[in-house]
């Protein structure tokens, strides 16, 4: 009975709803995130379920000029670092069931990854 909906007939499958699913991978390593999404792809591409990405942010780059000497007398020399942080966007058109199958990949453990829920209509 559970399997009924207005306007369908008995016994007939009801197929599950597709979602927009976005996924967010960040990292300070391109090798890393480049072997991330790739993998991410190739699993949804395996379901046939329609992928549109990779899509490239740009970098963001955090600068940081520090004094060398620790008591702030003596010759002005700084030492200067830098943080790249390179970022991309995955969109996967999937039903929510079959989440578990595309994000089912090992990525390293410096890639940080982000999935959001967006609202989809056919």
């Amino acid at each position: 009975m559970a399997d009924y909906e207005k306007g369908k007939g008995k016994g007939e499958e009801i197929k599950p709803k597709p979602e927009k699913i976005r996924f967010t991978l960040t990292s300070t390593k391109v090798a890393d995130l480049e072997s991330a999404t790739s993998k991410l792809i190739a699993s949804a591409k395996k379901e046939n379920f329609k992928v549109f990405g990779p899509i490239r942010h740009p970098t963001k780059i955090l600068k940081i000029n520090v004094r060398r000497s620790p008591c702030g007398n003596g010759t002005q020399t700084f030492d200067r670092f830098e943080m790249r942080i390179h970022q991309r966007v995955v969109k996967v058109i999937c039903p929510i069931e079959y989440l578990r199958n595309v994000t089912d990949i090992r990525i390293e453990p410096s890639v940080k990854a982000e999935a959001h829920l967006l609202v989809y209509y056919e």
